[in-house]
């Protein structure tokens, strides 16, 4: 199973980094997150505060390329194997920044590469 870090977790039902919490969850990912308020989901407990996890697998990303800026040297220095930009995150300058050191990314959405087998 793959650790993954959530970053713009949410309680709110209808938000999809709710929604993929849920799933990654369900899937049998062990997950951690960062949101903008704390909160917890399916016993995911999350605030604002960056977890200093070093074998984490994944970031899937569920913020806009404005808010990302303040994570980058944050992702950078936990060296994820990847990096998923879901719908509406996609961010070209980031994305090369990440290729740069080594770490993979991938645009697309987490809900769907989990319940196609693929994440």
């Amino acid at each position: 199973m793959k650790k993954t870090l959530v970053i713009g977790a949410s309680t709110k039902p209808e938000r999809y980094a709710y929604k993929a919490i849920r799933s990654l969850v369900a899937h049998g990912h062990e997950v951690i997150g960062i949101g903008m308020r704390a909160g917890e989901v399916d016993g995911v407990h999350f605030d604002q505060s960056r977890p200093l996890d070093k074998d984490v697998d994944s970031v899937t990303l569920y913020l806009n390329a404005g808010m990302q800026e303040h994570y980058y040297d944050y992702i950078l220095s936990l060296k994820p194997k990847r990096v998923i930009f879901n719908p509406g995150t996609e961010n070209d300058f980031f994305v090369q920044k990440l290729g740069q050191a080594g770490i993979a990314t991938v645009t697309a959405c987490t809900l769907v590469l989990l319940s196609t087998g693929q994440y």
